[in-house]
């Protein structure tokens, strides 16, 4: 992760200095940088010796910083990892234009690897990730959203990108068709795991340990899995303030809907699906030969659906 930061800070350099400022300051704000771990991890796996792997792994990291940028200005955030995000601080024309920035780089930095199915596979999964983004939009403010509607919008969004990032360590590491696809299951698993817990956290966690605005995804509108359980078991009550609060955003109401989420075991559903998509990912990689690789791995399953942050 090192060698992966080093090329993130000589990569992001351009002749703007505003493209540096903001680009810098998302950066810097640190994060989990799962994603670019996971095509280390994966590509070590499966025993890489090569350094093409550190290129892709910040290629990886600029497209996913280029969504949060776009994210925060569509969702109108003012709080992620902690800090100010970077909308509320440099405004939306700027964060918008550099997240342009950060995705045309990543495919520079792509292009220069030289390896068309990792090419293949990086512009599928940004597509994949932008009809998401659409798909999530008109979920928005939504309370008739069902499971699986909502399920797709994970894939999309979310679990694309986790998988993406497992295809191309398999593959800068020469991997078969077989183990790509078992990489490939463990990402998009473990992303779907990891979007499941942060629909938990927004309700449970607290703004310091999680790092944005808890409460966040009943102010945008958002329907997550929580509260279309509730929609789907709870009272006549309780199915009333949750539409009234999906359709208006409204987060005055947040501490009753927590109260329903809680008795109603919405929670507790959410998480025995995470749980699930957990113990997938492990077991799309239990044909891996033992290594401190693929220990990580496994024991990233249990980090995703065990955290608090």
């Amino acid at each position: 992760m090192s060698a992966v930061n080093d090329v993130i800070r000589r990569q992001l350099y351009s002749d703007v200095p505003l493209v540096n400022q903001v680009a810098e300051y998302i950066i810097s704000a640190g994060g989990k940088r799962l994603r670019p771990v996971l095509v280390l991890l994966i590509a070590n796996a499966y025993g890489y010796q090569g350094k093409n792997h550190h290129d892709l792994a910040a290629t990886i990291e600029f497209i996913h910083t280029a969504t949060l940028l776009h994210d925060d200005v569509v969702d109108e955030s003012s709080l992620r990892r902690g800090r100010q995000t970077a909308n509320a601080l440099f405004g939306n024309a700027a964060s918008v234009l550099v997240g342009d920035f950060l995705h045309s780089r990543a495919f520079q930095m792509m292009v220069s690897v030289g390896s068309v199915p990792i090419m293949q596979v990086v512009a599928d999964a940004t597509n994949v990730i932008a009809e998401g983004e659409v798909l999530q939009l008109l979920n928005m403010h939504d309370p008739d959203v069902t499971e699986d509607r909502y399920l797709q919008v994970i894939r999309s969004k979310t679990a694309k990108l986790f998988e993406a990032s497992a295809k191309v360590g398999a593959l800068i590491a020469g991997a078969n068709e077989e183990q790509v696809e078992a990489a490939a299951e463990y990402g998009r698993s473990i992303g779907t795991a990891f979007q499941l817990i942060d629909d938990v956290l927004d309700y449970t966690g607290n703004a310091e340990e999680i790092g944005k605005n808890v409460g966040d995804d009943l102010r945008e509108g958002k329907p997550t899995l929580p509260l279309i359980y509730l929609m789907k078991n709870g009272t006549a009550e309780e199915k009333e303030l949750v539409r009234t609060c999906i359709e208006q955003g409204d987060e005055s109401q947040f501490d009753k809907i927590l109260h329903a989420i809680t008795q109603s075991g919405a929670l507790n559903y959410t998480k025995e699906k995470a749980v699930e998509a957990a113990r997938k990912a492990s077991a799309a990689v239990t044909h891996l030969p033992e290594s401190p690789y693929k220990e990580a791995l496994l024991t990233l399953s249990q980090f995703a659906v065990q955290r608090n942050h």
